[in-house]
């Protein structure tokens, strides 16, 4: 009988597939494990836009059961960026897990958001909190990856210079994008190794500071040159302010929330998990903007 230990040199190269493969975090995922020289497969709805380098790309949108299920198929690892805002995003998330369970998939990484839970501040988070319970239940081992809101949103945030919404004094500690992406690639390359210690794990990935709107504005102003400030609203004055836009009310709870999660006080808390996991200091918002 052998006594050595190792990888078995005849098994097939370890598959992980990357969703959101054009996306921003997605997208930096895949050039990380690129640049890693793990073996990955890109899942999109446009081919046309997956990278040049990329030698494995299946089709296949979260709602579209077979068509996931076959995408996914030979998969190991599964990075699994939370879809696209919509009314159904949560039946979209389910469909799209339970054909990963059925093609064999055995860990997922999922990016859910800070403070997850049923009666989240922010609405959207109750979708997360939904989505992870289902991740939970599937039988595939999982890490879920609660980011906190994006630095490189902020900015998208002031409307001809004004940042206005009922988020008060209220502290975010928001998290660049490119942190999340380098957490996600941290946690798959240990998986691809064998590392099992984040299966079953939740990371609240933040950025180092928590500021107040009133401060990113001012930040965005002295980087960027833009002038920007911060305009308290109540709640009144912030549904109104919106509801000319004709959206559905899901869209403008979620948009009126996002202030008032951040006034709430749950998303100012600052954790030490992007620089656990990737070894670097996360960006600040003005690193963000430069």
């Amino acid at each position: 009988m052998s006594t050595t230990s190792g990888p078995d040199p005849s098994a097939r190269p370890l598959t992980i597939a990357v969703t959101g493969a054009t996306g921003k975090v997605g997208g930096r995922v895949a050039e990380l494990l690129h640049d890693a020289g793990l073996h990955k497969r890109l899942l999109v709805r446009n081919p046309a836009k997956a990278p040049a380098w990329a030698d494995d790309v299946a089709v296949a949108s979260y709602g579209q059961a077979d068509a996931a299920a076959q995408a996914l198929r030979g998969v190991d690892l599964l990075f699994m960026v939370s879809a696209a805002e919509s009314a159904d995003r949560l039946e979209q998330h389910k469909t799209f897990i339970d054909a990963a369970s059925a093609a064999g998939v055995r860990h997922v990484v999922y990016t859910s958001f800070l403070a997850a839970a049923p009666d989240a501040a922010f609405t959207l988070a109750r979708t997360h909190q939904a989505t992870e319970e289902h991740l939970r239940q599937s039988g595939m081992a999982f890490t879920f990856l609660r980011d906190s809101f994006y630095a490189d949103f902020i900015p998208d945030l002031a409307v001809d210079g004004v940042i206005a919404g009922p988020a008060g004094s209220g502290r975010v500690a928001a998290v660049a994008r490119a942190d999340v992406a380098r957490s996600a690639a941290a946690i798959l390359t240990a998986a691809a190794a064998g590392d099992t210690s984040h299966d079953g794990a939740t990371y609240e990935l933040t950025g180092p500071e928590a500021f107040t709107l009133a401060e990113a504005a001012a930040t965005i102003t002295a980087v960027t040159g833009r002038p920007t400030v911060y305009r308290d609203q109540s709640l009144e004055e912030a549904y109104a302010s919106r509801r000319s836009y004709g959206v559905p009310d899901w869209q403008l709870d979620a948009w009126v929330s996002t202030y008032t999660a951040i006034a709430s006080g749950v998303l100012a808390t600052v954790t030490d998990d992007v620089r656990a996991l990737t070894g670097r200091t996360p960006l600040t918002l003005a690193e963000v903007l430069r």
